[in-house]
């Protein structure tokens, strides 16, 4: 116990024995300064000095834009340009997907893969023909004249619309109303009606699709091939129920209201009729309201 308390003592002598720290004059011995100290104040001193430089150093580099000089941590500049870079590629994949499925659907039509063999001579729809009684066809004086008149006005038309008639019943696609009528000077050759989302799509009359796909204008598209050269267009849809070759009779549902494509303008249905190449107002046969 002795020689434990006698160290003790000794150490103790070391820390807090006295030393003075004194500056001399090189030429002539003058004291310019002096100092007393013990091996515990220095190690205080030490101690307080460490722990300031962390403290300074730990809130440098979480707090300070010099942590961008130290390996490991990334620019916030950087990270601003990551992000951007991985949103642009984001919306470079989805150009190129659109495209993708854009051309495929253009090869399809130029190539006439339209799947058509699949289909049987039995398996289009034909509708049934019945005697119908004699009926005097010849125009009347007054219908002649109105007819020549008729005939001289269309005459200077720089686009003629089909002057026929459709010989069938058609169905209304969907109920709903027009934000947009069928307008041949503007080229509008269709008319688009509102309706709300998932609404069903009907087809006019019965027949053939002889297009069904996606493609970035106008979104989903169906295209229904009819009996007398007519066909009729649906656009803008959220999805599909019918494919290409497909059968469908009057009043089956093709797809379902949306409004996809770059020039939709809300949930709608952009409707077109035409025959033998020429557009007709779908509005002179179908009740949309």
């Amino acid at each position: 116990m002795a020689k434990k308390r006698l160290k003790r003592q000794v150490i103790k002598k070391k820390l807090f024995n006295k030393s003075r720290l004194v500056i001399l004059d090189e030429d002539n011995f003058e004291e310019k300064f002096s100092l007393k100290l013990n091996l515990m104040n220095v190690f205080v001193v030490i101690t307080l000095v460490s722990i300031v430089m962390i403290t300074l150093t730990t809130y440098i580099i979480a707090f300070t834009p010099l942590r961008e000089y130290i390996p490991g941590y990334n620019s916030t500049q950087l990270k601003r340009e990551a992000a951007q870079n991985v949103i642009k590629v984001d919306s470079l994949r989805q150009e190129l997907e659109a495209n993708t499925a854009y051309m495929a659907s253009i090869k399809k039509v130029l190539t006439g893969d339209l799947e058509m063999t699949k289909l049987s001579r039995d398996s289009i729809y034909v509708p049934e023909h019945k005697e119908m009684p004699h009926i005097d066809v010849n125009p009347s004086e007054a219908e002649a004249k109105l007819i020549e008149e008729v005939a001289l006005e269309d005459k200077y038309n720089l686009f003629e619309e089909a002057q026929t008639r459709v010989g069938f019943v058609l169905f209304s696609p969907a109920k709903g109303h027009i934000t947009e009528p069928y307008n041949s000077k503007n080229k509008h050759f269709a008319v688009d009606i509102a309706l709300a989302k998932d609404t069903p799509i009907k087809s006019v009359a019965a027949g053939t699709v002889l297009f069904a796909d996606w493609t970035p204008t106008n979104g989903n598209v169906i295209i229904v091939r009819h009996n007398d050269g007519i066909i009729s267009v649906y656009k803008h849809a959220a999805s599909l129920t019918k494919e290409q070759g497909d059968v469908v009779r009057s009043g089956e549902v093709i797809a379902l209201a949306g409004s996809t494509g770059k020039h939709s303008t809300g949930v709608h249905l952009h409707f077109e009729l035409w025959k033998d190449g020429y557009p007709i107002n779908p509005t002179q046969y179908i009740d949309f309201e």
